[in-house]
């Protein structure tokens, strides 16, 4: 997440006028740690809470498709063991070979649904956390510019983008302030650390149907 967020705000720079009015004039800077709003922003809070719901209900369809797949694996490999059956008719067993191949066709469109809803389930929660993220970090933005301007500065520089900063320059807990003051009533403050991503969809255990090949 933090490699993301620098790519969409590392070196962030406000100019004002007055900078370039008077080459004598030295260039105030402020530093945000964005990362570190980031994490803290009630929405991103919110939108953890979003996703573990999401999750959830995606894995239930997943187990749910992977269940009725099983059951129709175990009823083909059960019509092959019929084929086998020494007591039977040409006709007969050609009739029983017939019915398992009817049957191996219904569990591999069983495979494509499992395929198709896991990898369209992980292709919707990455675009919602990617438009989230771009949504998010020009609130922040924002709200650091409104900061910074009102602080004087003319450069407004994100931390992780910098070797060393002077801690007086540091505005993150000045924005943090600014967001906490619409952080909506009986919302829990953030953990110290911030907590795991739930697991994508995508990473569900690739473990299909049982008694079939690819």
């Amino acid at each position: 997440m933090k490699t993301s967020l620098k790519t969409l705000f590392a070196a962030t720079a406000l100019s004002v006028s007055a900078l370039f009015a008077s080459a004598q004039t030295a260039p105030k800077i402020a530093v945000i740690d964005l990362a570190k709003v980031f994490d803290g922003h009630y929405s991103t809070q919110q939108q953890q809470e979003k996703l573990k719901g999401q999750e959830a209900k995606i894995n239930e369809e997943i187990q749910k498709i992977v269940k009725d797949g099983q059951a129709l694996a175990e009823k083909y490999k059960e019509l092959v063991e019929q084929t086998k059956n020494p007591v039977l008719t040409a006709d007969a067993r050609t009739a029983a070979e017939g019915d398992a191949m009817k049957q191996l066709e219904e569990v591999r469109k069983k495979e494509a649904q499992f395929n198709e809803y896991r990898n369209d389930a992980n292709r919707m929660v990455q675009q919602q956390i990617g438009a989230f993220r771009q949504m998010l970090i020009e609130e922040i933005s924002k709200i650091a510019t409104d900061i910074a301007k009102k602080e004087g500065a003319t450069l407004l520089v994100e931390k992780a983008a910098t070797l060393y900063a002077d801690p007086s320059y540091d505005i993150t807990d000045k924005v943090m302030a600014e967001i906490n003051k619409t952080r909506p009533a009986g919302l829990p403050a953030p953990a110290a650390a911030a907590p795991a991503p739930a697991a994508k969809p995508g990473e569900t255990p690739s473990v299909l149907f049982p008694g079939t090949k690819k």
